[in-house]
């Protein structure tokens, strides 16, 4: 070893991942680098170019609920791997990894607890586990928290984020389409309502079910919203598609959804929406 090599190997640098970790965030659209606190103070949102990154359930939690304070509802118990899966990794590999890696059950988390001093039942869909996918855990998930709902009678909402059903589960996944929407119409039928927050990215077969059913439907700025990717529409209608056709606020101005709100203003927003919606079934 010449003494170049011992004088580097001496000196004492932080790891790089912790130091971008701990110190810096990068701006996955602007590419601006941000002091990780300041990132944090002003919602995980950059403040360079109001890109508004992609967030869990404790954080969408710790913003919505009053003083933080929230009652997590148990995650459903379901049959894992019922088709013994397996493509490069077995499929239960892949669920320990992302239960490793998130501290979650599963992709979808429940939560209990008054927005605006009104009760709520809130679901958030995790990207980070599994892309968010839809599978029988999902459905029980959405299925749980909507019952959870009309017993308590109180409005549900629910914070999509997915990138469509899970592969792992074949025709199961799928199947938590007409499930969810069959506990919706109970919901319906009960006089309490959905309001839908469509968060980045909310695509496939989650888009064609549960998230474009609510009473109401938001949406966060920027926010990826569709069901097959721009590049199979473009090969399947043989047209070039507008820029942006597929973000919320193309979707705003062609009648898909009705508002587009920044999360700064989401937990306000969603306080008017179920005074509006349920005045009286609604108070904690």
């Amino acid at each position: 070893m010449n003494w170049l090599s011992r004088v580097r190997n001496g000196i004492p640098f932080l790891p790089k991942r912790q130091v971008a970790d701990t110190l810096w965030h990068k701006c996955g659209k602007c590419g601006s680098m941000v002091f990780t606190k300041e990132w944090e103070e002003n919602l995980f949102v950059c403040p360079r170019c109001d890109h508004h990154d992609r967030i869990g359930p404790k954080a969408r939690f710790d913003m919505l609920f009053d003083g933080e304070k929230y009652r997590l509802l148990p995650t459903p118990e379901v049959r894992e791997d019922p088709l013994k899966f397996k493509d490069s990794k077995r499929y239960t590999d892949r669920l320990k990894a992302a239960r490793t890696a998130t501290s979650e059950r599963d992709a979808l988390i429940t939560a209990a607890g008054t927005i605006g001093g009104r009760a709520v039942v809130v679901g958030v869909q995790d990207f980070a586990f599994m892309g968010g996918s839809m599978g029988i855990a999902v459905g029980a998930a959405i299925v749980a928290g909507i019952k959870a709902a009309m017993e308590a009678g109180t409005p549900y909402i629910l914070f999509t984020a997915a990138g469509g059903a899970r592969m792992q589960e074949g025709i199961l996944s799928l199947m938590q389409m007409p499930r969810t929407t069959v506990a919706l119409a109970q919901l319906r039928e009960a006089g309490l309502p959905y309001i839908v927050v469509l968060t980045d990215p909310t695509t496939g077969g989650v888009t064609a079910s549960y998230a474009m059913l609510g009473d109401v439907q938001l949406a966060e700025p920027g926010a990826l919203i569709g069901f097959a990717g721009q590049r199979v529409i473009e090969q399947t209608i043989r047209e070039k598609l507008p820029e942006g056709f597929q973000r919320a606020e193309y979707l705003l101005d062609h009648g898909m959804i009705d508002m587009v709100v920044p999360r700064a203003e989401l937990t306000a927003r969603l306080a008017t929406l179920v005074g509006y919606l349920a005045p009286e079934k609604a108070a904690a």
